[in-house]
């Protein structure tokens, strides 16, 4: 990754650490994403809230619209990632 494409995704990181409330939240990331990007985003958390609840992989497709490919995705980072799937459902309430 290049000097600049770090800079940017800090600064990617830091606005979006800025950000005080859920209206302000939405307004940025309504200007920075396409709505498809947006529900794209919500409906990985939805499918990792899920998996965290112990869904399975047909209940979830059934509920959220995501296909296999992406449960798997995020099955996988869930399981073998960095936590911050885990660290934001726990910091929202959405506890296994």
């Amino acid at each position: 990754m290049e000097m600049h494409e770090n800079q940017d995704i800090r600064l990617l990181y830091q606005a979006l650490l800025a950000l005080e409330t859920e209206e302000e939240c939405a307004a940025f990331l309504e200007d920075l994403m396409t709505r498809k990007e947006l529900c794209d985003v919500a409906q990985r958390l939805a499918v990792a809230k899920m998996l965290s609840a112990q869904a399975v992989y047909s209940k979830i497709v059934e509920e959220t619209g995501a296909s296999t490919a992406t449960i798997s995705r995020v099955n996988r980072c869930c399981n073998y990632g960095t936590g911050g799937y885990a660290k934001i459902l726990e910091r929202i309430g959405e506890k296994k």
